[in-house]
């Protein structure tokens, strides 16, 4: 996926309508790292007593780490996002594999995009909704895009 959104972006090829796939299993240890680096410790993330006192069967991740896979398809297009909104469906637990669609809603002529973002685990069930705004790259962040792509894309530690 990441050639592919890179090269169409750099391209101006987006379009209304496209959609990204990424998919990600979380495992425990980044998931307790990603509580260290925004420094939230709720304990429904770190405690199987305090977890299933809020109705889990087991600890969960944090939200915002599931979100956060709309940053791969998101960083590949160099979108510069303006607005982001999350309604979380269900928990989502260590080792659960997650699939996060989006999709271009629509873009107006100044490259400003609409897409909505679904996220499913491995069962198929829908466990996160969002919906992003901001801007595609344009004329000359295209030509930096091609630049760096043309280079080996050195930045980009999910170039192929």
């Amino acid at each position: 996926m990441s050639t592919f959104v890179r090269r169409q972006a750099m391209e101006g090829r987006v379009r209304s309508g496209d959609t990204w796939v990424a998919r990600r299993t979380f495992t425990e240890e980044e998931t307790l790292a990603f509580g260290d680096l925004i420094r939230d410790y709720n304990p429904v993330h770190y405690d199987d007593r305090f977890a299933a006192a809020r109705g889990f069967p087991q600890r969960i991740l944090h939200g915002m780490l599931t979100a956060s896979m709309v940053c791969e398809p998101g960083g590949q297009s160099g979108w510069l996002a303006t607005s982001m909104s999350f309604t979380f469906r269900k928990p989502v637990h260590f080792g659960d594999t997650l699939e996060c669609r989006l999709t271009i809603r629509e873009i107006d002529e100044r490259g400003f995009a609409h897409a909505d973002a679904v996220f499913t685990n491995q069962h198929g069930e829908c466990v996160l909704e969002g919906t992003l705004s901001g801007f595609l790259p344009n004329g000359s962040a295209r030509e930096v895009l091609q630049c760096m792509v043309e280079e080996g894309d050195p930045s980009n530690k999910l170039h192929e």
